[in-house]
């Protein structure tokens, strides 16, 4: 697909229009403030892959950040977060990474800016308020979503903006970086370039999209475990292991790169050449990519009983091969799992807590929740939110009447 397509949604909603109309009033501007919304994603399938520069079908969600912003002279930003009651601020000259043990919310927003004078965009100071619908630590990319907020903020509106596949290339840069996550590029991808009523087929290789649209029987239920997650050196971790996978391939395997280029009979030829933790993380990443594509078919041709298998599969991955997945999700699928009319349920995201996506039939969201809020709770302790979501477009600027 082309990431051309316009990203400049309108208030379709009335309660989008009074999110626009209470940060406006927060910011105080001295004229009608600019506004920016950007959606954070659900993952269907395809955990780990993108940095194996392999295939993700993540879709972008109508759990969004919005941002007011009035530009002002001064060469750097100082913004407010509605949901935190805090402000905090930086200026341009004085960005530059450094190792963080104390990473908070602006770190991703001073690090979008950093990545843009790094890639040669000009910036644009300001100051703003930001609010958001994106549970933050559920595994949803607030982080995402706050990095293709701020970069429509901080783009000098005299100079083109980037298609959105290189737009997210710098958010990832970003947070690679500047923040220390060394995620792949799928999370700023969707929040950049989703489409109403489809996921996206992404090609981290190419950073090419696919449009796959969600057949129009079924609904996406997230959820939230609210169990405490410790990603980020567990995630950094597992990238670790995977490039150390790749280099042992490679010692035999001429033109090998990437994960993304070893199918399972060159992984079969040197598992045993690798530590046996290590193989396992090669295992996954290698399987998983073929059940993304899979996933396509079975979502294009409207094959429900494929998706629960290749759903089930995916999370059973998890959990026994790269060892991302908690207690608390697996009880999350498996009480997802005894509901009449839920498709296909998984763990979704980084994991080590988090959120799980199901597909469902339409009215079973109720059903679901119940059941969720019922059984999870009684034998956690916990308490879970459950979220019925909308594939919905990507960021961009909100244009009001």
């Amino acid at each position: 697909m082309s990431d051309e397509h316009a990203a400049n949604p309108s208030p379709k909603t009335t309660a989008g229009k009074a999110r626009a109309d209470a940060l406006q009033a927060v910011l105080h501007a001295s004229g009608p403030a600019h506004i920016v919304r950007a959606p954070g994603r659900v993952n269907l399938i395809g955990e780990y892959t993108d940095f194996n520069l392999g295939f993700v079908l993540p879709a972008a969600i109508d759990r969004e950040i919005w941002l007011a912003f009035e530009a002002w002279e001064r060469p750097g930003v100082e913004l407010t977060s509605v949901e935190l009651n805090e402000t905090r601020s930086f200026d341009f000259d004085s960005l530059a990474p450094k190792a963080r043990s104390d990473t908070t919310w602006i770190d991703y927003v001073a690090g979008t800016a950093w990545a843009m004078l790094e890639a040669g965009l000009p910036l644009r100071g300001f100051r703003g308020v930001l609010d958001s619908t994106i549970p933050l630590g559920s595994g949803l990319s607030s982080s995402a979503a706050l990095e293709m907020a701020s970069s429509l903020a901080l783009a000098d509106p005299r100079t083109a903006r980037p298609p959105a596949a290189r737009m997210a290339a710098i958010a990832q840069r970003a947070e690679n970086a500047y923040v220390g996550v060394n995620c792949g590029i799928m999370d700023q991808f969707a929040s950049a370039a989703g489409r109403a009523n489809n996921a996206l087929l992404i090609d981290c290789r190419s950073n090419e999209a696919t449009l796959t649209p969600l057949p129009t029987e079924l609904s996406i239920v997230v959820c939230d475990t609210s169990a405490p997650r410790r990603l980020g050196i567990d995630y950094n971790k597992r990238r670790e292991e995977c490039e150390l996978g790749v280099s042992v391939i490679a010692q035999r395997e001429p033109g090998v790169k990437s994960l993304r280029d070893v199918d399972a009979a060159m992984l079969a030829r040197n598992i045993d050449r690798m530590p046996e933790e290590v193989g396992r993380r090669c295992q996954h990443v290698v399987d998983e990519n073929e059940r993304v594509m899979e996933t396509v078919v079975a979502l294009r041709d409207g094959d429900l009983a494929a998706l629960g298998r290749l759903f089930a599969a995916s999370h059973n991955s998890l959990r026994d091969l790269l060892e991302v997945s908690c207690p608390e999700l697996d009880l999350m699928v498996e009480i997802a799992d005894t509901v009449p009319g839920v498709i296909a349920s998984r763990m979704t995201g980084g994991g080590f807590g988090g959120c799980t996506v199901s597909l469902v039939t339409h009215g079973t969201e109720e059903a679901l929740r119940e059941t969720v809020m019922r059984g999870y709770t009684a034998r956690t302790g916990l308490s879970p939110k459950v979220y019925a979501v909308a594939a919905v477009d990507g960021a961009g600027e909100l244009l009001r009447p």
